[in-house]
């Protein structure tokens, strides 16, 4: 109970996710009575970190770096900008588009984000959007990123878990398609109930559609390389990374966007990113590793059991608490803390890895736009200089039609694993 406080306080409180883990850990094993574990800690926090699956996570991040400094989003952002452009809300379905294709490169939230914040909401604003609906449909497209491949969330989760990551990007594609065409269902919905969008400002015009496509030629092959190279197995999900990098340097280059003096600092901010990252990993450790010695595994078995054995209302019980973990936990630290909790679970009632995988990463990513907290909204807000409280109101249609997707993608495994059977 002191240690559940601890924790609780720590993060009411505000401190650094990654603290409040190793603070938690530390506890836990004071708590236990058994010194000798203290003995053991820096051998967990260096478990953590010792995978080769991880080292695709800075690159990714990189990647996105790359692509922001060469201009490549905002080419992207054209070509979809000019294929809609005659529709009223036109520019709304080309930010949930052009989310779905950076989602293919960069593979998170936060990052799809910070991006489409830069290059959008400028444009949204011109336009005569609202902001709030502006910071609240990039919040919501931007957790694509994590669900469409590749993706750094299925590769840390398979780190974890051992699961096929390849298999879990094969897993995350439908998905990401059902979400992407449910935000659009609520751009449409929106439109024509509330009238929230401004009147066409330019007719379609097959000149600039086609000046745009050109243009953004070496943009779009990103994405198709990746992902190509990943089921053709010429190159791993681990590895697909680094070629993330090398094609975004390559397309800026060609684009001569990309400035090559930026790249060190460039460099720097992918690199605090991932240092960032990293850190809690290794502090999460400590705190997966004192759950286990405690046996809260267990304890969470028998509670749950003893409440039904229904496998749906099993499922039900693991959707709840993944979704209320998302809404006030980094995706990485919810991961460390409760995947050693619940994958018992889904063993229990005869869900395949590989479903579960997907819709553990689901869920925690439609934690990250729901309000009260969602770690997206709080990086749009700071990014976009829009007011938290405004996004909050304005996400929850999109954040109800995410987690309804999600739900009914937790009794529908046909749907989840329809090309991991096809591909495998």
């Amino acid at each position: 109970m002191i240690v559940v406080l601890i924790f609780v306080v720590c993060l009411l409180i505000g401190m650094p996710i990654a603290f409040l883990l190793g603070l938690t850990g530390v506890a836990h094993i004071a708590y236990m009575g058994d010194m000798s574990y203290f003995g053991a800690i820096i051998n967990r926090m260096f478990a953590g970190l010792n995978s080769t699956g991880l080292s695709a996570i800075p690159f990714f991040i990189i990647a996105g770096e790359m692509m922001n400094e060469g201009g490549i989003t905002k080419r992207l952002f054209a070509l979809f900008r000019e294929l809609v452009i005659q529709i009223r809300g036109g520019l709304a379905y080309a930010v949930v588009i052009v989310s779905a294709v950076l989602a293919a490169i960069l593979g998170s939230a936060n990052a799809v984000s910070s991006i489409l914040c830069k290059v959008a909401i400028p444009e949204m604003k011109e336009d005569g959007y609202t902001e709030e609906f502006s910071g609240a449909l990039i919040a919501s497209s931007a957790v694509l990123g994590p669900i469409i491949p590749p993706s750094t969330t299925f590769v840390y989760y398979s780190v974890l878990t051992g699961v096929s990551v390849r298999s879990l990007f094969l897993a995350g594609i439908v998905p990401g398609i059902l979400l992407a065409l449910g935000f659009i269902a609520v751009i449409f919905v929106s439109g024509k109930i509330f009238n929230l969008y401004p009147a066409p400002s330019k007719t379609f015009s097959f000149r600039r559609v086609g000046k745009a496509f050109v243009e953004a030629i070496p943009a779009l092959l990103i994405p198709l390389i990746m992902m190509g190279g990943i089921l053709t197995g010429i190159f791993t999900p681990a590895e697909s990374g680094t070629v993330a990098v090398v094609a975004s340097i390559i397309v800026g280059l060609l684009y001569k966007t990309l400035d090559l003096k930026k790249l060190p600092a460039a460099l720097m901010r992918a690199g605090m990113v991932s240092a960032a990252l990293l850190i809690i990993i290794s502090f999460g450790n400590i705190m997966s590793w004192t759950l286990a010695i405690a046996g809260v595994k267990e304890v969470v078995m028998s509670t749950v059991l003893a409440i039904t054995t229904n496998k749906y209302l099993i499922l039900l019980i693991c959707i709840l608490l993944m979704v209320a973990v998302g809404c006030v936990m980094d995706a990485t630290a919810a991961m460390l803390v409760f995947i050693p909790v619940l994958t018992p679970l889904a063993d229990l009632i005869g869900m395949d890895p590989v479903h579960f995988g997907l819709l553990y990463c689901l869920l925690i990513t439609v934690g990250l736009i729901t309000p009260p907290v969602g770690m997206t909204l709080f990086v749009t807000s700071n990014v976009s200089g829009i007011s938290f409280s405004k996004i909050c109101r304005a996400v929850l249609p999109f954040a109800f039609v995410a987690m309804a997707i999600t739900i009914a993608l937790g009794y529908l495994p046909q749907v989840v694993m329809l090309l991991p059977n096809v591909f495998a």
